[in-house]
């Protein structure tokens, strides 16, 4: 039973409580792990086009863009913090009294070495170096442990450049001569490559309330220097995570977990609360991208053409798609048409349909569809392309994260571990039907999809309930088609060593 002081929060977000008291019976019976039949592999379930077939579908793309309404939408809600874990760990164990070496020589220490011994090749290090000589005039005079210390601190901290409290799409990612270019920025001059039409490029970015003008104030300092490079128009457009799609935390006993003032406590749902955003912007082509795979512009049109390459393959399948529909829906489709549409599902959407009837081949002609750009798999944490039974025994390919398999079981395990490819997020929609009216996303996620996690809370253990994630449960009922795109379209930054590689320095 909840308290009215709690029914009042539960309803400040949006949520009522017999949806707070389903999720607590999701902890209590668990959620059920994915049933994977297969990994995808090359040629089996994911496509592996030739230099000539890539052109084809770049050209076609090409060819159709400015009769498309493009969108870019861009996940960016997500703070840098992260991405400074060890440069944290370094201010709260070190001693600026200590020797610095011996300090950098501990093994749990070593990515602090590569930090401070290529500091200089850091996009934001001037600004930093500005900041501390403006402090110390005598800053070059310090010990060298003082000069790391305090340039960390200065880096990270509110005083500073308040990195720490920075979404990571406004911390500088490239420098180029004296300026310097964030995750944010990089994404609207590579919008301006493949996602545009007739000189307008369309793009939405979820982000934090809070962040918000932050966003704007950074777009309005580089927007002419960006239009006048790019030749572009840019159209920007921001949401929040919906405060209805956070979920309530639980105990160990799945029993509602209350703070030291007997308060709920809720916490954002992950990803997957994103289905909402997505269903709330509308485009012919919807290009998904994380906001820190990025790379610097030397390697721009690399990846528009493997942008273009993918829209390509969709518009291609919609094509026949909407042909097929549009012939299925008149009073006397004939016998050889509905036979020839059961031969493209089967062949380009690689589902069988049973039983074989117009009814049937509707429903899966009929709703969204996205190519998906997977590489091969280098080990990096996350999902990948899988053939997965679901619990009516239908067979499908989708994209399923590690946390949805069941380790435990030793053939689950031995599947994952033969996986050869990798979901990079580098997904291409297609939201509208035959008509050109938007579907209704929400009701092509799988709600049995998601997945609960173990956190903490001021230091108490709790569970966490994630909702489907946006390309994984969210997604599971749209059309699913995979293909390989190089290694050099997956370049996230997830540590601030990632900078230094090779694609995020500027030649």
């Amino acid at each position: 039973m909840f308290t009215e002081k709690n029914i009042q929060q539960i309803k400040a977000h949006g949520l009522s409580e017999a949806s707070v008291n389903v999720q607590l019976q999701i902890f209590e019976n668990g959620i059920p792990f994915a049933n994977v039949v297969e990994a995808a592999s090359a040629d089996n379930g994911i496509e592996v086009f030739s230099e000539k077939e890539q052109k084809y579908f770049a050209n076609l793309f090409e060819s159709e863009r400015n009769n498309l309404d493009l969108l870019k939408f861009v996940p960016a809600s997500g703070a840098a913090t992260r991405m400074f874990k060890s440069l944290h760990q370094f201010l709260e164990t070190y001693d600026p009294k200590d020797a610095i070496e011996r300090f950098l020589q501990k093994m749990e220490n070593r990515n602090l070495i590569t930090f401070f011994y290529s500091v200089e090749n850091f996009p934001f290090s001037s600004l930093v170096k500005a900041k501390l000589d403006k402090k110390y005039p005598d800053f070059d005079n310090f010990e060298k442990g003082k000069r790391y210390y305090l340039f960390v601190k200065e880096m990270l901290e509110e005083t500073g450049l308040n990195f720490s409290n920075t979404p990571k799409g406004l911390v500088p990612f490239h420098k180029y001569g004296e300026n310097y270019v964030t995750a944010f920025g990089e994404q609207l001059y590579e919008a301006a490559y493949y996602a545009t039409s007739n000189g307008i490029a369309n793009l939405h970015f979820t982000v934090s309330v809070e962040h918000e003008e932050k966003f704007k104030k950074r777009y309005e300092e580089i927007q002419e220097t960006l239009e006048n490079k790019t030749g572009v128009k840019f159209n920007i457009s921001y949401s929040f995570q919906k405060k209805e799609t956070d979920t309530i935390a639980a105990t160990l006993e799945n029993k509602a977990f209350l703070d030291e003032n007997g308060d709920l406590v809720f916490r954002p749902s992950g990803h997957g609360a994103l289905l909402k955003n997505l269903n709330e912007v509308d485009a012919d082509i919807v290009f998904i991208k994380n906001i820190d795979n990025v790379v610097s512009q030397n390697y721009v049109e690399t990846i528009a053409f493997q942008k273009k390459m993918l829209a390509g393959k969709l518009i291609s399948l919609q094509q026949k798609i909407f042909d097929f529909v549009d012939k299925i829906h008149s009073e006397n489709v004939s016998e050889e048409i509905l036979n020839k549409a059961v031969a493209f599902i089967s062949e380009e959407l690689y589902i069988e349909i049973t039983p074989i009837n117009r009814s049937a081949i509707l429903t899966i002609l009929e709703r969204p569809i996205r190519v998906c750009g997977v590489v091969e798999n280098t080990g990096a944490p996350g999902g990948g392309p899988f053939l997965v039974k679901d619990k009516d025994g239908n067979v499908s390919y989708q994209i399923v994260e590690m946390s949805q398999i069941d380790k435990n079981n030793p053939q689950q395990k031995a599947l994952v571990e033969k996986a050869t490819h990798f979901n990079p997020v580098d997904l291409v929609c297609g939201v509208r039907n035959y008509k050109g009216k938007k579907f209704n996303l929400l009701e092509f996620s799988d709600p049995d999809a998601g997945f609960i996690s173990n956190k903490s809370y001021h230091g108490k253990p709790i569970k966490a309930l994630e909702l489907p994630g946006l390309w994984n449960g969210a997604m599971a009922n749209w059309n699913t088609i995979f293909v390989e795109v190089p290694l050099i379209t997956f370049n996230p930054v997830k540590t601030v060593n990632d900078l230094l590689n090779e694609v995020h320095q500027p030649k």
